[in-house]
């Protein structure tokens, strides 16, 4: 899979790129992740891609010409790139919209700075935009490496075995159940003996409930819509 990364801060990115399954999944040739300079795309000599909005009113608004310019270049005719620009305003990232990405053929992520972006970025070069929560970050630098991580993980052979990302959080609509290793003991705290016996499907049982448990302690809201909590309970107890 491609990714192509617009910005005015491409250092920030290498290091990250360079390092644990990224790293090694794009030495390996499965994820190619090419990052672009937006001020390579400006005309003046001081190489600005912001101004004072019109109407007034707080911070620098990233100008229209080198966004249009940057996307257009490097999208080219490509009509499999999808141009997504990371704003707080964009649809909500989650398992389900990860998954939709990890499907494209080619992403182009838009990060943008400052104030915010001329509004005919988003409506001559965008497809799409992506929020990674409720909240106002700087840029969308940060937001676009969660994107690069969350996606990645879905490529065959980046992570080393498939069923881990098949079985997390999200996937089924609960969160994940607890995860225990070596040494048996912790400070008085002991794995739980199921996880010990053998009996894979006692601890397949387990893990459901403790999934559910987890669920309804931390994320309520992600059972709703599902049967309710004591019908699954029940439903993984009868199959004890």
């Amino acid at each position: 899979m491609r990714i192509d990364v617009i910005t005015i801060l491409p250092e920030i990115f290498r290091e990250f790129l360079g390092a644990s399954l990224i790293g090694r999944a794009r030495a390996a040739g499965l994820l190619d992740v090419r990052l672009h300079d937006l001020r390579d795309y400006t005309d003046d000599p001081h190489r600005s891609v912001d101004d004072e909005p019109y109407g007034g009113g707080g911070g620098m608004v990233m100008t229209a010409p080198p966004w249009l310019k940057a996307v257009r270049a490097v999208a080219g005719g490509d009509s499999g790139a999808h141009r997504i620009l990371l704003s707080p305003q964009g649809e909500r990232l989650d398992d389900e919209k990860v998954q939709s990405l990890a499907a494209e053929k080619r992403l182009v992520l838009l990060c943008g700075r400052y104030e915010a972006v001329d509004e005919r970025v988003r409506t001559l070069v965008v497809d799409s935009e992506l929020s990674v929560g409720d909240y106002v970050l700087s840029g969308g630098e940060v937001p676009a490496m969660v994107v690069i991580e969350a996606v990645s993980r879905q490529i065959p052979g980046v992570v080393g075995r498939q069923s881990s990302v098949v079985n997390e959080s999200f996937r089924t609509g609960l969160l994940d159940h607890p995860h225990y290793t070596r040494p048996p003991v912790v400070e008085g705290v002991e794995v739980p003996e199921v996880l010990r016996s053998g009996d894979h499907g006692r601890i397949e049982r387990w893990r459901r409930e403790q999934a559910l448990e987890a669920t309804r302690r931390k994320r309520p809201d992600l059972l709703r819509g599902q049967a309710s909590a004591p019908e699954v309970a029940r439903g993984a107890r009868n199959r004890r």
